[in-house]
């Protein structure tokens, strides 16, 4: 049997793409993005980064919900860009997660190796001389063990895997709301006397970065510096909102779809929960950590941080708060732990539904039989892509490196690179996707069936008040996504340019983008032959299989209608109120 199984409610869906995003980017990277922009304009970074990503996100989620395909991240710029683009997209995307896995297991390592600076501790005034997790415990002893919990997790029954991460993902959310109301009080009550209200907006500190330091050791101050130090700070940010499409990847599993209007509601509180808490987490906990503390600064192009670079723990510490430390620094364990559970779960969904497509594979016979077991399931668990994904997280042995800081850093950055242009190449399928829906409720798509019946059209209209999944301009967005996602591409390694030049950060930055044009021109090669001027452009530009689906909840999921609009404050009115606001928050 080779069909995954729809088993999954709206509240996994929902705390499974939460629990994605939430790993170790905001945790560990805070910090750097105060250090690069400031208190306030990381605050600032958060919220523009969330905005493009959030752009992208409804792209998906509206081509999602009414045409609710496996492996929408690929399929739709297949069927609306061109079939090589989309298979590389698909490609690009399951790179993309293998790589985040042993990303996520490297980072784990580094946490285990939480030691905060003596000499910081006793400036600080910290009452304790010493703040140290534990004994040192070997990387690869550590990568080898959670690798294991890991693939256990995965090969769950889907149910019982949504069941975990809604659990999951309940607790990094009460986690981020403990912080920021532990970041506020500690900030209202000033335990130790540091210059009032606002102190690190204040002088000799500031709100925003006044500089940014180049890998060689130049300074650039002014406007240049400013602009400079916001765009690393923006760089940075990307890596905890990767996760967003998960709403998207579970659709083949995901039994509410149409009832509860999944695709919709998921996607718009994924984006809404994550850009509300990143941006409140990194303000209030700006708050207590000036941006020019020594455990955040971090001139280097690309790296990642331990536990003691993490402001959220840099908080606690100049606080004076004893046990926060290490509860902080475990947490960051256990949420790396699950982000990387997700991950697995994203790459293996996104494997099986490429081995569903024959043309996305070689046509060598040893290749087609990979891909025949891979398309299997057991009890709709695709054990074959969860595995083959799984053998990709033994990369995380790179933490046995003396560098590994470097190398975490590049591989995050490769993971985002890979993931921007994914979601770019979404974002520029939407505005081809537009056009052809709105042709087809017009009439005027003759490979439409049943082209004059009125009720066919209307499943195409997006005034349609059974339009599954509509957001307001969001043809703009599209293209705001995909300017957002282009200069972010081709400007995330700006710094490698500068003498002297890095060659391992530059290839961490761009080579995601060599990999990407070597993908389409195999295609090319595969599909058109090895002639390059007899390569075309191949779109089907399908949109009957599956059916369109149409919204059948009336009123509207998340929207709030009153029954009685005359008579506010009835018990009618009051249950569809806080029905209404029960849809929201779970």
């Amino acid at each position: 049997m080779n069909q995954l199984r729809p088993v999954l409610s709206e509240r996994h869906v929902n705390m499974m793409s939460f629990s994605q995003c939430i790993g170790i980017g905001l945790f560990l990277q805070s910090g750097r993005t105060i250090y690069l922009a400031g208190p306030g304009l990381a605050t600032v970074a958060y919220f523009l980064t969330g905005t493009v990503m959030w752009s992208s996100a409804a792209c998906l989620g509206e081509m999602t919900a009414l045409l609710p395909v496996k492996g929408p991240i690929f399929e739709f710029p297949r069927r609306f860009l061109d079939e090589s683009l989309g298979y590389a997209a698909g490609w690009m995307t399951w790179f993309s997660w293998i790589v985040l896995i042993a990303a996520e297991l490297v980072a784990i390592t580094h946490i285990f190796q939480f030691r905060y600076p003596p000499e910081q501790l006793a400036i600080d005034g910290y009452p304790d001389a010493t703040l140290q997790w534990m004994p040192h415990v070997s990387p690869t002893v550590l990568v080898l063990a959670f690798l294991i919990l890991l693939l256990l997790i995965n090969l769950l029954p889907v149910r019982h895997f949504g069941q975990l991460e809604y659990i999951f993902g309940i607790i990094k959310m009460t986690f981020i709301i403990l912080m920021i109301v532990l970041n506020t009080v500690l900030h209202a009550q000033q335990r130790v006397n540091r210059g009032g209200p606002f102190w690190t907006y204040n002088s000799p500190y500031s709100a925003g970065s006044q500089n940014i330091t180049l890998p060689n050791g130049h300074v650039t101050t002014g406007f240049a510096g400013k602009l400079g130090g916001m765009w690393e700070a923006m760089m940075t940010c990307l890596f905890g909102m990767i996760g967003f499409e998960t709403v998207a990847i579970t659709a083949a599993e995901n039994k509410d779809l149409r009832s509860e209007e999944t695709i919709k509601l998921g996607t718009r509180k994924i984006s809404l929960r994550i850009i509300t808490l990143y941006c409140l987490a990194t303000f209030t906990v700006g708050l207590n950590v000036p941006y020019t503390y020594p455990l955040i600064v971090d001139t280097r192009v690309i790296s990642f941080g331990y536990g003691q670079n993490s402001a959220f723990v840099n908080s606690v510490v100049l606080n004076h708060l004893r046990v926060w430390p290490y509860f902080i620094n475990d947490f960051i364990i256990f949420s790396a732990t699950t982000a990387g559970a997700n991950g697995i779960y994203n790459a293996s969904r996104t494997l099986h539904a490429l081995a569903s497509i024959r043309d996305a594979w070689p046509d060598w016979a040893p290749i087609q039989s990979l891909r025949r077991r891979l398309e299997r399931t057991t009890y709709g668990v695709p054990h074959g892509a969860i595995i083959v994904s799984w053998l990709f997280g033994f990369l995380g042995f790179l933490a046995s490196n003396p560098n590994s800081q470097e190398i975490l850093g590049r591989m995050v950055r490769c993971v985002v690179v890979s993931m921007l242009i994914v979601y770019a190449v979404v974002a520029a399928s939407f505005l081809e996707f537009y056009k052809c829906i709105k042709v087809a409720a017009d009439g005027d798509d003759e490979s439409i069936d049943d082209l004059d019946d009125p009720e066919v059209r209307k499943l195409y209209d997006r005034n349609n008040r059974q339009y599954p999944y509509k957001s307001h301009g969001q043809w703009l967005r599209a293209f705001y996504a995909l300017t957002g996602c282009s200069l972010f591409i081709f400007f995330n390694g700006w710094r490698t340019f500068v003498p002297p030049m890095s060659v391992p950060d530059f290839i961490g930055c761009y080579i995601p983008i060599l990999l990407f044009a070597v993908i389409i021109i195999a295609y090319q090669f595969k599909l058109n032959g090895w002639n390059p001027l007899n390569w075309r452009r191949r779109t089907s530009r399908e949109l009957q299989n599956p059916r369109p689906q149409a919204a059948v909840s009336i009123p509207r999921r998340g929207h709030f209608a009153l029954k009685d609009p005359d008579n506010l404050f009835t018990m009618e009115n009051v249950r569809r109120f806080f029905k209404w606001v029960w849809v929201w928050l779970k």
